[in-house]
């Protein structure tokens, strides 16, 4: 068994709590290992360097507590790097997540060999987000241990294709650890996923409303007002296609059928605009299914017991004479 199968094999469940700026931190990243899932943040949420070295310790001192505490199965932690060369801080962040051992590194935009080798140096592995078969060769080609299949439906930055087709895809090129993102709710999504050829999932709006995140009141309940058709799809933020929620860009004072026109960046790229993006917020497909929010504990139980109710109906099902 390598690191990676061991690593999926010792999870309560296969999912990882998806790196999303500005509201994923070591609070929430540590309740989800406290139920056996990943938890993550990404780096370029802290403002600093000197702050992601405190994350970064907080994290380690926080699930030494856990191991010590005698409970159920830890979560592996994870922390997602820019490794595009436009990222300042990449060599900075990257020294401290080797440092601290970080288990797992979640890369992001560009795929670096030598990035890569130095996780491996210390036994660390390298999960690598993905949109494209051809993405995923280059991936391949740098060392990584495991893809990140970023499909449409996904919140934020995210692919186009769908899910059964770049799944087909990336399992024609590799056997190693697939992840699929993009719309993934409940239990029975999981579930869905490894049977169409994943080994984990990425789950990252519905983790949006919990409680030990940064979302704002006001983000979580855009969120259960939402549904799949209030997400809006761009490029204009920032010249990378993105999923936003509609109403947020409206009451930023957003002409979506202008948005509509704008070549990418047009928008954000004016000095005027700037302020009125800090209240711009994303989300995936999966809205229309989230109707709460809840502690990162509860959650987690429900999608255990989702995925268990799940497989029990699988189960029944192969029974049934063809």
């Amino acid at each position: 068994m390598n690191r990676v199968e061991k690593l999926i094999a010792e999870m309560a469940l296969p999912v990882i709590a998806a790196p999303m700026f500005t509201v994923s931190n070591p609070a929430m990243a540590l309740a989800v290992c406290a139920e056996g899932l990943m938890g993550t943040f990404p780096a370029h949420t802290t403002r600093s360097v000197e702050m992601l070295a405190e994350w970064l310790t907080i994290m380690d001192e926080g699930l030494a507590k856990l191991a010590n505490s005698g409970g159920g199965a830890i979560g592996p932690f994870g922390v997602n790097l820019v490794v595009h060369p436009t990222n300042p801080r990449l060599a900075g962040d990257l020294d401290l997540c080797i440092e601290h051992k970080v288990p797992v590194i979640l890369t992001s935009k560009g795929a670096p060999g030598e990035v890569f080798d130095r996780v491996h140096d210390y036994g660390g592995v390298v999960f690598h987000d993905i949109a494209s078969a051809r993405h995923a060769e280059k991936a391949l080609e740098a060392g990584a241990d495991g893809l990140i299949a970023v499909c449409g439906g996904a919140g934020g930055h995210c692919g186009t294709i769908n899910p059964f087709a770049l799944v087909n895809e990336v399992r024609q090129l590799t056997d190693k650890a697939l992840i699929l993102a993009g719309a993934v709710t409940t239990g029975r999504d999981v579930l869905a996923a490894q049977v169409m050829g994943a080994d984990l999932v990425y789950m990252g709006t519905r983790f949006i409303n919990t409680e030990e995140s940064s979302a704002s009141d006001g983000y979580r309940q855009m969120i259960v007002e939402a549904k799949s058709n209030d997400v809006f799809f761009t490029a204009a933020m920032d010249g990378a296609p993105a999923n936003l929620l509609a109403a947020s860009l409206v009451r930023a004072g957003v002409d979506l059928e202008d948005l509509k026109r704008q070549t990418p960046g047009a928008i954000i790229s004016a000095q005027e605009n700037k302020k009125r993006w800090k209240d711009v917020w994303s989300a995936g497909h999966g809205v229309g299914a989230i109707h709460d929010v809840l502690s990162v504990s509860a959650l987690c139980d429900r999608l255990k017991a989702e995925y268990a109710e799940a497989r029990a109906g699988l189960n029944r099902l192969s029974a049934v004479p063809a």
